[in-house]
């Protein structure tokens, strides 16, 4: 009885995944994927697209999006990036990475990385410096040590120039 009920959910799945919409009812449905958050042209467009209608219709709907405030790539940006230094910590160069792979325009990804306060941007730096160097107290090996630091703050997305200073400073404070 079990597995009926599985495959009773998998076939509804799959009538909705392959359900086609009309431009009209999926305009409704589109907006309200947008208005729920913020969302790049990209993934609009995939939406659109999931939802069976053709290029020319997907254009159309998209530039209604847009004149109607649903759809603003900048405001998207701004919002993005923001909360992934927020949140999650992530310097520029992760941010400005992420943002290219949602095909987010060079002039968006500016204005964004822009609205980061460089004040927040370097005490939230100094902040992940300082929790990581509690986690490497252990590593007696001062090479290992800034090894694990730089690597970690690469891998945040910190800016190179950045992170070498901060290495050679912790070669003087040692």
């Amino acid at each position: 009885m079990h597995l009926n009920n599985y495959y009773s959910f998998l076939i509804l799945f799959l009538k909705m995944a392959l359900q086609n919409f009309t431009p009209e009812q999926a305009i409704p449905k589109i907006k309200q994927y947008c208005a729920y958050q913020e969302r790049c042209h990209a993934e609009v467009k995939d939406k659109l697209y999931s939802f069976g209608l053709h290029r020319k219709e997907v254009d159309e709907i998209i530039v209604q999006l847009i004149e109607e405030n649903y759809l603003n790539e900048e405001r998207f940006a701004i919002q993005y990036a923001g909360g992934k230094f927020r949140i999650k910590h992530w310097g520029k160069n992760k941010i400005k990475q992420a943002l290219k792979q949602k095909q987010v325009s060079d002039y968006c990804i500016k204005r964004a990385l822009k609205e980061i306060d460089d004040t927040d941007y370097k005490k939230t730096f100094e902040k992940l410096v300082e929790q990581k160097m509690k986690t490497l107290k252990s590593e007696k090996n001062i090479f290992i040590k800034k090894k694990k630091l730089q690597d970690f703050l690469l891998m945040k997305g910190y800016e190179g120039e950045l992170v070498r200073e901060e290495v050679v400073k912790i070669r003087k404070k040692l």
